[in-house]
């Protein structure tokens, strides 16, 4: 008898055995044949745009240094030039950043309701949860660029337009960050509140708030940092602020190449100092939370 039953647990560890070396050859499989796709895609989605492309791109990949070098060569020469060029564009800067820091502003608060509004346990009206994180889906799919061009061509160029753009893709980006974190809310206090007939903003603002307070502070403190870089890139588009002058020194090319070093350093050091300031209180947020 005890023959027996080793005998058909050892069967049972072997077919166990099989069966897990069966599934890994099968998930190989699986990644082998993804990957294939992924490399096919890549390859044939690579010849598309290099046959679109007005040259090719292995054609002018060995000038690719050559404007940096134009730039450089020409900032290096008038170097002397370059504090009064970075005290010239400033104003612009100063713009950019007011840009960036109403629009994150604007889409924290519309975050906020979106994603209170669509998280299960919280919302107000939980039938219409689909429809707040579908509209929060649509706010974040759409690129930044691509509202503001229909932004400027119906209210003109300038900040403005730059400053919806980027506060509406925020409201989006943020709502499913915050969202994520309202999910893992404890209860007990909102349960507590409404018994006590609390209304909903009470009970979001006294129960549910003090929790998520320092991931919501840390996620717009991100989306800061990330809201700088695309003003300057609707800057391009005529959205104003140091984007726009970039792309004015830019098309001039030859003999603005200075101010375009300038712009560049001005970015370049906006950039990392936001950066820097953003991580501190960031890594002091989610610290303090730990503790």
């Amino acid at each position: 008898m005890a023959d027996i039953s080793l005998s058909g647990a050892h069967h049972h560890v072997d077919g166990i055995q099989a069966s897990y070396m069966a599934q890994v050859q099968r998930r190989r499989l699986y990644g082998g044949l993804a990957l294939l796709i992924f490399v096919v895609l890549m390859a044939s989605g690579f010849n598309v745009a290099d046959d679109r492309n007005a040259g090719g791109f292995w054609d002018g990949l060995h000038q690719i240094g050559d404007y940096p070098a134009d730039v450089l060569s020409e900032a290096w020469e008038k170097r002397a030039d370059l504090p009064a060029l970075i005290a010239k564009y400033f104003p612009a800067l100063v713009e950019t950043i007011n840009i960036a820091a109403v629009s994150t502003l604007i889409g924290a608060i519309g975050g906020l309701f979106l994603s209170l509004l669509g998280t299960r346990g919280l919302a107000k009206w939980p039938r219409l949860i689909p429809l707040f994180r579908r509209i929060s889906d649509i706010m974040r799919a759409v690129p930044e660029i691509v509202i503001a061009l229909v932004l400027i061509f119906v209210l003109g160029g300038g900040p403005v337009p730059a400053m919806i753009a980027i506060a509406i893709h925020t409201a989006g980006a943020l709502a499913k960050m915050f969202s994520e974190v309202s999910e893992n809310t404890d209860l007990k206090a909102v349960e507590g509140l409404a018994s006590t007939g609390a209304t909903w903003s009470q009970r979001m603002l006294l129960g549910v708030l003090p929790q998520v307070a320092p991931n919501y502070v840390s996620y717009t403190l991100l989306r800061f940092e990330i809201n700088i870089r695309a003003s300057a890139i609707l800057g391009f588009v005529g959205a104003g602020g140091l984007g726009y002058e970039l792309r004015n020194a830019m098309a001039w090319g030859p003999g603005r190449f200075d101010e375009a070093a300038a712009i560049f350093i001005l970015l370049f050091g906006t950039i990392v100092f936001f950066d820097q300031v953003s991580s501190r209180y960031r890594n002091r947020l989610t610290e303090g939370q730990g503790q």
